[in-house]
């Protein structure tokens, strides 16, 4: 009987974890770029009140016998994120974009010259960078683009290919057809403009946009260039070998586990990784509607294992009371 109230406890306490698992999901279900979570359970331990035996085919013998096991509760099986994507909900702000796809943006603390080979496991926690779902980004008062909190988004700034001092001296060369090797995975910035006493400013941009393959270009305020349309750069996107192997940090950021496996920055969306919508940004992917029925059962799982303590507590109080 005691057996019994042990797997009612175990029973309990996982039905509890479940069910913080789901209010998580609900309390996030407007976040930008949440992904749920999902809880699996798997019986726990058994112990043998009777061995198994193989039957004996001699003359006078008798055949085989299976185990009888009994088992002790249930124990945490596994707590998952789905990285299905989530929806896309229009915000009107030209620094406001989404992946379509399955990649992940680069933010983190500044580190100029990256490089562009693969991104492991140790060079990410070297670096301090993480990974990203949320493309809320903003321009700081250096000309860095930056996201809410504060983080430098990586990727591959245009190249620098006249000596004019305007702003089609900044090109994006096709990085389809380019060598990937040559760009340097680094902070976006504005570019800078000569001002004439030797020095160089930073352009004063309006009405940014992001194009589909990540490109990000301002239009110029004031001046001899006014109104002229000038590249930042390109945002890298990251592959990630196994997305389930992440770890969740604070706030809307990813850091790679021993089994993330290699992480590779691309210099342009696209394909597997998806293409990059301006404008917009991702929604959770929460299903209200099947988080509500899992509450359901999980409450229900919850009273069923309270029931088992109650009724196991009452079969020892008869036992303790048959003296009387």
């Amino acid at each position: 009987m005691v057996k019994s109230m042990f797997a009612g406890v175990a029973g309990l306490r996982l039905h509890q974890q479940k069910m913080d698992v789901i209010g998580n999901n609900i309390a996030n279900v407007n976040t930008y770029g949440y992904k749920s979570y999902s809880t699996t359970f798997q019986d726990s331990m058994y112990m043998n009140a009777l061995n198994s035996s193989a039957g004996v085919t001699n003359n006078g013998g008798y055949g085989g016998v299976n185990a009888s096991q009994v088992g002790y509760g249930v124990k945490l099986g596994s707590i998952s994120a789905n990285f299905a994507q989530g929806g896309a909900t229009p915000t009107d702000r030209g620094l406001d974009c989404m992946i379509d796809g399955s990649g992940f943006f680069i933010v983190g603390p500044m580190k100029d010259g990256t490089g562009t080979s693969s991104v492991t496991n140790a060079t990410m926690a070297s670096s301090g960078l993480s990974l990203s779902r949320v493309g809320q980004f903003y321009v700081d008062s250096n000309g860095y683009l930056v996201d809410s909190q504060r983080n430098y988004v990586y990727g591959y700034p245009a190249k620098k290919t006249g000596n004019s001092g305007k702003a089609e001296d900044y090109t994006m060369p096709d990085t389809k057809t380019t060598n990937q090797a040559n760009y340097k995975l680094e902070p976006l910035r504005i570019p800078m403009k000569a001002n004439g006493t030797g020095k160089n400013d930073l352009y004063e941009l309006q009405s940014y946009t992001i194009s589909q393959d990540g490109t990000i270009s301002g239009v110029i305020v004031g001046g001899d260039e006014a109104n002229k349309v000038v590249t930042l750069g390109k945002i890298a996107l990251a592959s990630v070998e196994n997305p389930d192997g992440l770890e969740k940090t604070v706030g809307f950021y990813y850091r790679p586990g021993d089994n993330t496996g290699t992480i590779v920055p691309q210099a342009t969306a696209g394909g597997q990784l998806g293409d990059i919508k301006g404008g917009y940004l991702e929604m959770a992917n929460v299903d209200l509607a099947k988080e509500f029925s899992d509450m359901i059962t999980t409450q229900r799982g919850f009273q069923a294992n309270s029931k088992i303590i109650t009724v196991t507590d009452e079969m020892l109080q008869e036992l303790v009371n048959m003296k009387r």
